[in-house]
């Protein structure tokens, strides 16, 4: 049997996350005390206690996945022994990486507070935003996004077949979502975002990040953690580091990792942290393939071993 971790991105986060988890388990408490003292700011707080505004700021919003998945993955330590994969939408992908042991605990937290600071202030300096387009497939969606003449308007994220996000700025976004209903799309919703995340747009973001990953340590990972941009597995340390600064300007490869995984031979995913986002996905990614998640104390008691 071969099991593959996952690791959900920004949207999942919640008010209230992690506080049962803490409450029931001292390995939890003892993470989010810990990231409290990395930070220098009571993060568990703003995640218990909101208000939710704050907590899904960019900037907040990134780190408290982030920990909650840390602290889920700490928990489930003895169920989710010796993975063969991980792999983490956007955000997640950083979650992955300590599941890995690429990088640690403290040195993803604080990348991940700065790398939403850095995509806030990019959203700042070169407005955009983001849409959902469903019922069209990849392919349809990347000659939607070639015709747009108004501005920008790229691919964001695969997240399974029929379901694209777009990202550009305003005029682009528009003119792909009008495009998209012409292609045929079931439904398009605008997204409310602070910024064109995975777009061009969010270049200064991605320089900024660079800058700070270039004096941060990067071992190779215990296992292969498949990368959003390439949906390939990373080995390499080195490699990591380039990625994770590209994944800011590119598309997140979600349903194509999800597909690297299974042909690799996983035949369980585990989705750890807050939410169910990548598991509901894989009821199409990953059809009659076993998709649990753990992330909050009923998780642990009401599933079998992973």
């Amino acid at each position: 049997m071969s099991l593959a971790l996952i690791f959900p991105g920004q949207g999942s986060q919640h008010v209230g996350m992690a506080k049962a988890l803490a409450e029931r388990y001292p390995v939890a408490a003892e993470t989010l005390a810990e990231a409290d003292q990395i930070l220098g700011f009571a993060l568990s707080r703003l995640m218990a206690e909101g208000p939710e505004e704050e907590l899904t700021e960019t900037k907040n919003a990134q780190p408290a996945i982030l920990v909650h998945s840390v602290a889920a993955l700490r928990v489930a330590a003895e169920r989710v022994a010796d993975p063969a994969y991980a792999a983490g939408h956007s955000l997640g992908e950083f979650s992955a990486h300590v599941a890995a042991g690429t990088l640690s605990f403290a040195d993803a937290l604080q990348v991940v507070r700065l790398r939403g600071e850095l995509m806030f202030q990019a959203g700042l300096e070169r407005p955009g935003t983001m849409a959902a387009v469903l019922g069209i497939g990849d392919a349809e969606i990347e000659a939607v996004c070639a015709r747009v003449d108004a501005g920008t308007c790229q691919p964001a994220n695969f997240n399974s077949e029929g379901q694209v996000v777009i990202s550009g700025d305003v005029a682009g976004v528009e003119q792909g979502m009008a495009l998209a209903k012409e292609a045929g799309a079931k439904k398009v919703v605008p997204l409310k975002v602070s910024g064109a995340f995975h777009s061009e747009l969010m270049q200064p973001a991605a320089d900024g990040l660079r800058d700070r990953l270039a004096g941060v340590e990067f071992r190779d990972p215990a296992y292969p953690v498949v990368s959003n941009v390439t949906a390939k597995p990373v080995r390499a340390g080195s490699e990591a580091r380039t990625l994770l600064v590209q994944q800011v300007t590119s598309p997140v490869r979600w349903s194509a990792s999800i597909a690297t995984m299974l042909t690799a031979g996983v035949d369980r995913f585990v989705e750890v942290g807050p939410g169910k986002v990548l598991s509901t996905l894989n009821r199409r990614n990953a059809a009659g393939v076993p998709s649990i998640w753990l992330g909050e104390p009923d998780d642990f008691a009401s599933r079998g071993d992973a």
